[in-house]
């Protein structure tokens, strides 16, 4: 395995031990207590809504365009808007919450109108013209797609995504139970609703909006925090089995088994950092509210499994014995 660094003396994680685990404590808290005061901006994907896909002649000023479609105050929801640029400096996507008593096709309408009206007063599209006409209002900004997510959709996507979560939880305690013993289990997977009970805190303080994508990064996150505890279980396991670890205590052999997968952990996890960055910072609208979410993931993931999973596994009492079955004895016939 590829080494960055060694460390000649193994490192006294489980000696802060109740220092992390009390700095979790307080940062759980906090989550749940913005996730109660302030609940989750859910998008138009979970409560339903239409989303329009608009394109412009020429590159557009997404703030302008927001602004037109704000100043129509639909149904006094206008916060609940969404505009975003769409690839090109000329598309954009604008999201529409349902609105009590309004259609869907007359709610589009109604935006595209304003749109045309706006665009047709701008004096870029006055400057285009067709068979030296100017361009008439329709051709000012085009309608590319609507889609309409109905309010029992959107709850039935919602339900979904809670039970996926579920079922992802379930089955990351039965691997762990077969794999290890119950106490991994149970520590793996307060760990990784650590994290993510922390991404959705994040969510609700900033008060950014929760969508499938976001949903599909804390599905990842799981999975990625489960591998990063994986990791350090195994070396936990080897560490109870070596024979030059017998004398030592259990706190010493957690220690060690962290120690020894260090380097590991920054080059993995640093390289998959960067990767992630970059989708948050170069990776358009589309992909920042996903990338947000496992970049927090991934910080915290890393932390849990290390100073969360592992001082829980002390907790709980685990020993040599939980782990290094006693060899039985066979019984030799006397002739």
């Amino acid at each position: 395995m590829i080494e960055l660094f060694h460390f000649k003396k193994d490192v006294p994680f489980m000696s802060y031990g109740r220092i992390t685990t009390t700095i979790s404590l307080v940062t759980f808290i906090f989550a749940v207590f913005f996730l109660i005061t302030r609940p989750l901006n859910l998008s138009i994907e979970f409560t339903g809504g239409t989303v329009l896909e608009v394109r412009y002649p020429q590159a557009v000023n997404v703030e302008q365009v927001r602004t037109t479609v704000e100043e129509l105050n639909l149904g006094g929801l206008h916060k609940e808007v969404t505009v975003q640029a769409l690839g090109t400096p000329r598309d954009v996507l604008i999201r529409l919450p349902n609105i009590p008593g309004q259609k869907s096709a007359d709610l589009n309408n109604q935006v595209m109108k304003r749109l045309a009206e706006t665009a047709q007063e701008d004096a870029q599209c006055k400057t285009l013209r067709v068979a030296g006409q100017p361009l008439p209002a329709d051709l000012c900004v085009e309608s590319r797609k609507v889609d309409y997510v109905g309010p029992a959709v959107g709850e039935e996507l919602y339900t979904h995504g809670l039970t996926a979560l579920l079922i992802t939880c379930l089955g990351i305690i039965a691997y762990l139970a077969i794999r290890f013993e119950w106490r991994f289990a149970v520590s793996a997977l307060i760990a990784n609703l650590h994290d993510v009970v922390i991404i959705l805190g994040f969510f609700a303080f900033f008060h950014w909006e929760f969508n499938l994508a976001v949903l599909a990064g804390v599905l990842a996150v799981l999975g990625y925090s489960v591998n990063e505890s994986v990791v350090v279980f195994d070396r936990i396991r080897e560490n109870f089995r070596k024979a030059n670890m017998r004398g030592k205590s259990v706190t010493e052999i957690i220690d060690n088994a962290i120690t020894s997968t260090m380097s590991r952990t920054f080059i993995t996890h640093g390289c998959t950092e960067m990767m992630v960055l970059a989708m948050l910072f170069f990776g358009g609208p589309a992909l920042h509210n996903f990338a947000r979410a496992l970049t927090i993931g991934i910080v915290f993931g890393i932390y849990s499994s290390v100073l969360v999973a592992s001082p829980l596994l002390l907790l709980f009492g685990v020993t040599r014995e939980n782990m290094v079955k006693p060899v039985k004895v066979k019984e030799e016939a006397v002739v």
